[in-house]
């Protein structure tokens, strides 16, 4: 049997809380775009000859696919894929598309979820697998902070956060994305020894300022439907997060993204802007009336910051991954 699995990039908007003095830690919010995509394929391997493909990272996650759910081997093509370390939640895509590809491919319709922690995903943030199971706009809980302290848990050895709200996107919404030509954002080792010192000296009322402005403005506007109301909610969240980090990037948002940031947040086509994760990514909400003046301004601002760049305009993706077999 062949199996062809696709999903899509996210935007990460931020945690919710990164200070030991609360009781949960973490809890992220972010949005599933329409594209750009990661898609996968699988069949079982010939003759039991272990996991084939080319793809170095989605080899590793095939092998560990093939022995998490007992199977004989895999080819594995990766067809698309998103772009790595920038930001838009490259790596958790890519596990979890190669698992269900495998899994797939034998016949199987495993819990992703339950599967995601032995993959090595959901140690801090939860809506990588959110979005990979129903897309739209996920808030997830966190972890309980005695379990995580400063370094989660050996790999496989915690939940994934669950979800705490979820919400549809209005179709009419669209998500400006700018990818500046610089360092990938951190990631692997680098990014936990900054996770680490940045939760141990995290103000912990900067949670609270984050916890108000979540719940009286991006929860309200999402379910309205107000984009305006909702960049503008994600943007402070943003830049309250920005507080926490600062030290370990270099400013609220890691160059060149502040500046990037800066420019786009004073456009009337932009209702709000931030950098997504660990950048350097950064994203403007508008709507699809604004999508074109949007573009313009995110070149302007490239062109301003004497940087090159790749620059789309996405719109929101309400559902999961799809899972085709033939």
């Amino acid at each position: 049997m062949s199996c062809r699995v696709e999903s899509t990039a996210r935007l990460h908007f931020g945690f919710g809380n990164l200070s030991l003095a609360h009781d949960r830690l973490y809890g992220s919010l972010g949005v599933t775009l329409d594209e750009p995509r990661v898609v996968v394929e699988a069949d079982p391997a010939d003759d039991h000859a272990g996991v084939d493909c080319e793809h170095e990272d989605a080899r590793e996650y095939a092998e560990r696919a093939v022995d998490l759910l007992d199977v004989d081997g895999a080819r594995v093509r990766v067809r698309e894929e998103l772009p790595r370390h920038v930001g838009l939640g490259s790596g958790t895509q890519l596990a979890l598309t190669t698992f269900t590809a495998v899994a797939g491919a034998h016949g199987l319709d495993p819990d992703v979820r339950a599967y995601a922690p032995r993959l090595g995903r959901g140690g801090r943030s939860g809506i990588g697998v959110a979005g990979f199971e129903s897309g739209g706009f996920v808030v997830d809980a966190g972890h309980p902070t005695e379990r995580f302290t400063t370094e989660r848990p050996p790999t496989g050895e915690w939940s994934v956060p669950p979800v705490a709200a979820h919400h549809d996107v209005p179709e009419a919404w669209r998500f400006l994305v700018v990818v500046p030509d610089a360092e990938p954002g951190r990631h692997d080792a680098d990014e936990e020894a900054s996770m680490r010192s940045v939760v141990e000296s995290a103000d912990s009322s900067v949670a609270d300022r984050i916890a108000g402005t979540v719940f009286r403005r991006v929860l309200p506007a999402v379910a309205t439907g107000d984009h305006t109301a909702f960049g503008a909610g994600v943007e402070e969240v943003g830049r309250l997060n920005g507080r926490w980090y600062a030290d370990a990037q270099g400013g609220v948002y890691r160059p060149p993204a502040g500046e990037l940031v800066e420019h786009l947040s004073t456009r009337p086509a932009v209702a709000g802007a931030g950098q997504s994760s660990w950048g350097p990514a950064v994203y403007g909400v508008t709507d699809a009336d604004h999508a074109d003046e949007a573009r313009e301004a995110a070149h302007e601002a490239l062109a301003a910051a004497g940087v090159d760049g790749d620059v789309f305009v996405a719109g929101p993706r309400n559902h999961g991954a799809t899972v085709d077999h033939e």
